[in-house]
């Protein structure tokens, strides 16, 4: 099997809580981190990111704290701009971020 190059490609996250995920491991944060900033219960954020409870169901406030706890903004979001995701590459272990070198199944401890 031939080995394919995608240094300089990027992960889609065709669902919102994909990005919800990848933007928190992205910035090396918990779920309990995010829920901290969030000011939510965890398992809360824990239903938002596994998809259980949808984001965009959510009130606004909620929505809008958990969103800016991830360091993006409400607009931004609702506009989709973030399921296009970090930038990657290959590994001899697989595929990292290139902005923290994270393998992107990973997760933080």
């Amino acid at each position: 099997m031939e080995n394919i190059n995608l240094d300089g490609f990027r992960m889609v996250n065709i669902k919102p809580e994909n990005a919800l995920r990848e933007r928190r491991v992205i910035l090396g944060l918990t779920q309990q981190a995010v829920a901290d900033r969030a000011q939510i219960p965890l398992q809360s954020y824990q239903q938002f990111e596994s998809g259980k409870r949808k984001i965009r169901r959510a009130s606004f406030e909620i929505a809008c704290r958990v969103i800016e706890a991830l360091e993006m903004t409400p607009t931004d979001f609702y506009h989709s701009e973030y399921l296009i995701g970090e930038e990657i590459y290959g590994s001899e272990e697989g595929l990292r971020y290139k902005k923290t070198g994270k393998l992107t199944h990973e997760d933080v401890e």
